[in-house]
């Protein structure tokens, strides 16, 4: 019997944004789904409408981003989800952290929640991720043993006047994951990065897809990635509206 795959997402917020989005799109195209996130509310509601349509997904509430608490997680996930029945093939790290200061205004405090949240925990995340995806076998329907994508913002590549900590840490994170596409790759791991550039509609405000990015759009862009051939695979993807200001 073939094992069902299974994708991670860390950070989903609300349960309307980018993280959710990608939950969802992943659960409807046959993955099992492993949500993480402080917030408990948000994984429950998101985990429950999931499974009320059809999927599978299974909320894991962490107290803090720590290394030592994904590592906990994780090992809740493998026994929620055994070996023996599920393949880990996707992750999505989605959590972030922004600090919008002036930089005399911005503490010390700030900056060290945001390069701990937006770099150290991407560290955990992804040494618990490509741990379990290098025990992967491959095949002519699995050539590659997992995915591992990172949500990136327009601040990993430029700086502006109250952007000080946080392009500091997306710059970081985006370093992270080429470097880790540069060493996985040999592995037959895809890392990805994508960029966000625009704001996201979340909530229940109406869509207007000209003005902001739609998160299911997004999440379907994430999909693509895990889809994507070994002889052409794209490490960063730039995704904004029609809208955005080049």
């Amino acid at each position: 019997m073939a094992l069902r795959p299974l994708f991670v997402v860390a950070g989903i917020g609300n349960a309307s944004g980018t993280g959710s989005a990608a939950a969802r799109a992943f659960a409807k195209a046959g993955y099992s789904v492993a949500l993480i996130a402080r917030n408990q509310s948000s994984l429950d509601a998101c985990a429950q409408e999931i499974n009320s349509r059809g999927g599978e997904a299974a909320p894991f509430c962490m107290p803090s981003y720590s290394s030592e608490n994904f590592s906990d997680t994780f090992r809740l996930i493998e026994s929620h989800f055994p070996a023996s029945k599920y393949a880990f093939r996707a992750a999505l790290f989605n959590i972030g952290y922004a600090v919008w200061k002036p930089f005399l205004e911005t503490t010390p405090q700030e900056v060290e929640d945001s390069l701990n949240t937006n770099v150290a925990a991407a560290f955990a995340f992804s040494r618990e991720t490509i741990l379990k995806f290098k025990n992967n076998p491959l095949d002519e329907q699995q050539p590659t043993r997992g995915t591992l994508i990172f949500t990136g913002a327009t601040a990993s590549t430029r700086g502006s006047t109250t952007t000080s900590a946080f392009s500091a840490s997306k710059s970081g994170l985006r370093s992270l994951s080429q470097s880790l596409a540069k060493e996985f790759g040999k592995d037959d791991i895809h890392v990805a990065h994508t960029i966000i550039d625009g704001l996201i509609q979340t909530g229940t405000a109406p869509q207007n897809e000209t003005l902001k990015l739609d998160p299911a759009s997004i999440a379907e862009a994430h999909l693509y990635l895990t889809r994507q051939a070994k002889s052409a695979w794209t490490w960063e993807l730039d995704l904004r509206p029609a809208s955005e200001k080049w």
